[in-house]
Parts: C-alpha cells; sequence; structure tokens
C-alpha cells in the first residue's frame, strides 16, 4: 500500500520538477573561419592555358628538335652570364594574345637575337629584382606576324628579343611597384640604355634599346623625372580591359628529357660598369 502510495506521489511531482528545471544550455556555434585573401597571381591575367607551366611541356615535347634548340639558347646565356635571373622557360613566351593570333605560345628566338636578350636581363637582374622582388616573365621573343596581329610597334623591342614584360612575384601595389621601378631607372636606366613601360594591372616592360620611359600614371610620373618623348611612345600590344581579374604563379618545370632547358643558378655579376652593348638599330622603339 505505502509503495503505491509513493509510486503516485512520484508521478504528480514529475512534471512539476521537470518544469522547474532550467533549460539545457544551446549547443555552442561553430567558430567561422576568417575569410581568405585572394591569391597573389599577377600573371594570371596575361597568361591562358597553354603559355603555363603544363602548356611548356606539351610544346616542348611536341617537337623533337626543340630539345636542342632549348638547350642552345639556355647555354648562351650561361656563357653571357645571365642565365637564372628568371627562368629560362618563362623567357620563351611570345605573346599574350598568341592563340588569338594562330601562333605558338613559347618560341626559341632566331640566334641573331640572343645577344639583343643579355643587356636587359643584365638591368633584370641588377635593379628591378632587387627593388621589388622575383619577376615573372609573361611576354618575350615576337616573332613579324605575332607582333603585328598582336598591336606591336613596327620595330618593336619585342621583335628583336630585347623587350621582356613582368610582373611581380612579392606582393606589392601598383603605385608602389611603378614609384620604385621609376626611381631605380632614373638612377640607373641610362647606362643599359634601359626602357621601362607600364601596362594594365602589375605588368610592366623592360628592354635594353633606348633610355627612356612611358605610361606612368601621373600621381607617380610627377616624382620622377620626365624624360618622356613622343617619338618614345608606342604600344606593345592591347591592355586588358578595367573589368579583368588578377593577383606566385609556377615555377620552373622539371624537364621531360636530358637536354633539360632548367636554368643554371650561378650568380650574375654585376660589373662596376657595364658591358659594351651589342649594336643595334638606332630606331627600334618598344
Amino acid at each position: 500500500m505505502m509503495r503505491q502510495l509513493f509510486l503516485a506521489l512520484s508521478l504528480l511531482a514529475g512534471p512539476a520538477v521537470a518544469q522547474s528545471l532550467p533549460p539545457a544550455p544551446a549547443a555552442p556555434l561553430a567558430p567561422v573561419p576568417p575569410a581568405q585573401p585572394a591569391a597573389w597571381d599577377p600573371a594570371a591575367p596575361y597568361i591562358t592555358a597553354g603559355q603555363d607551366e603544363p602548356g611548356y611541356r606539351s610544346w616542348y615535347l611536341a617537337a623533337p628538335w626543340r630539345a636542342g634548340q632549348v638547350k642552345l639558347f639556355n647555354d648562351y646565356l650561361a656563357s653571357a652570364q645571365v642565365s637564372g635571373v628568371v627562368p629560362t622557360w618563362q623567357l620563351l613566351r611570345t605573346a599574350t594574345s598568341w592563340k588569338d593570333c594562330g601562333s605558338q605560345p613559347f618560341e626559341v628566338p632566331p640566334t641573331t637575337e640572343w645577344p639583343h636578350i643579355v643587356q636587359t636581363l643584365r638591368y633584370i637582374h641588377d635593379y628591378v629584382i632587387p627593388e621589388v622582388g622575383p619577376v615573372e616573365p609573361v611576354s618575350g621573343y615576337r616573332n613579324p606576324n605575332l607582333n603585328q596581329c598582336a598591336g606591336g610597334a613596327p620595330e618593336s623591342a619585342h621583335k628583336h628579343y630585347s623587350a621582356v614584360d613582368l610582373v611581380p612575384l612579392k606582393p606589392i601595389t601598383r603605385e608602389a611597384m611603378m614609384k620604385t621601378l621609376c626611381v631605380g631607372h632614373s638612377e640607373h636606366g641610362a647606362p643599359y640604355n634601359a626602357g621601362l613601360g607600364f601596362y594594365a594591372y602589375m605588368r610592366f616592360h623592360i628592354d635594353s634599346t633606348k633610355y627612356r620611359r612611358w605610361n606612368m600614371d601621373p600621381a607617380v610620373a610627377a616624382e620622377c623625372p620626365p624624360i618622356i618623348h613622343p617619338e618614345d611612345i608606342a604600344s606593345v600590344g592591347q591592355p586588358l580591359p578595367p573589368s579583368g581579374q588578377g593577383q606566385p604563379t609556377s615555377q620552373l618545370p622539371v624537364q621531360p628529357q636530358p637536354p633539360s632547358p632548367a636554368v643554371a643558378t650561378a650568380p650574375v655579376p654585376s660589373p662596376a660598369s657595364p658591358p659594351p652593348q651589342q649594336p643595334q638599330p638606332p630606331s627600334l622603339r618598344p
């Protein structure tokens, strides 16, 4: 009898006890991960599939004679003590518009044009990389047909392989990049006959044809000595539309065949005075 009475009281008290208990705490929310900044890839607006590292491998293997060409070119750079300034395979990129022009994404220039790139690489080694860090070539030699299709000047420095278009691999603003390169160019460009130009986003141009500068943003140009002359201004290809996206990229690939185009890493001497220049046509423009 007493047991039954106790059970009845327990059943009556149960709901009241349950109502007096505090609610169970809610499960904590999972922390929201911080937003990741966009990857720095300034070459993206200029490099399409086929002109990237996998594209280089395919191009290199597509014709057996290309291995020998690349090796000879790389050996020439080594003999001129400018190998390793930038990866050799990137120096072989042609034009951003190579596909639209029905051209090759990479090309070994004629041997007669090889001497023209030496002084350009010396300037990049001596006064570009020390100031803005490593750089990636996005366009080098353009044969006459490709140069015309890409909108280059008739005597473009790219056509004669004196010019390389580059992007910085170390994050930097466009304004800081311009100012840094402009100051260095004002102080050291003349002995190298260095040309310095700027294009859309982070792309800039270096050649060793004639000491000049173009396409500076006005605010930055005001802080550099003006040396632009109308006859020096020339297009090296159409700039990308402002709506494009872009912001390191692939490194030097492991070459698939023994005649590797991989660049040497020997230090490049910086002479007290720039070495003699190869004879160049006086009328070349970028």
